[in-house]
C-alpha cells in the first residue's frame, strides 16, 4: 500500500510563471525523495512602477512516503 503526501509551496521568479515552478520543485527536491507529481494551483506576480516585478506560482508537490 501507497501513502502519498502533498505539500503547498509558492515558487518565485523575475523571468516567467514558470521558472517560478521550476525554483519551488528544485527547492523542495533538497529535502524531500519519491517526488511524484507536481500542480499548478495558482499564478500571481507582484507589481512595480506598472511592470512585473516578480512572478509567483503556488505549485502542490505529491511524494511518496517512505516506509
Amino acid at each position: 500500500m501507497a501513502v502519498i503526501k502533498w505539500i503547498d509551496l509558492v515558487g518565485v521568479s523575475e523571468s516567467s510563471w514558470r521558472d517560478a515552478a521550476q525554483q519551488a520543485l528544485a527547492e523542495a527536491a533538497k529535502t524531500i525523495r519519491n517526488i511524484e507529481s507536481m500542480d499548478v494551483l495558482e499564478t500571481s506576480a507582484v507589481i512595480r512602477d506598472n511592470r512585473i516585478a516578480e512572478y509567483r506560482t503556488h505549485v502542490r508537490i505529491h511524494f511518496r512516503i517512505e516506509r
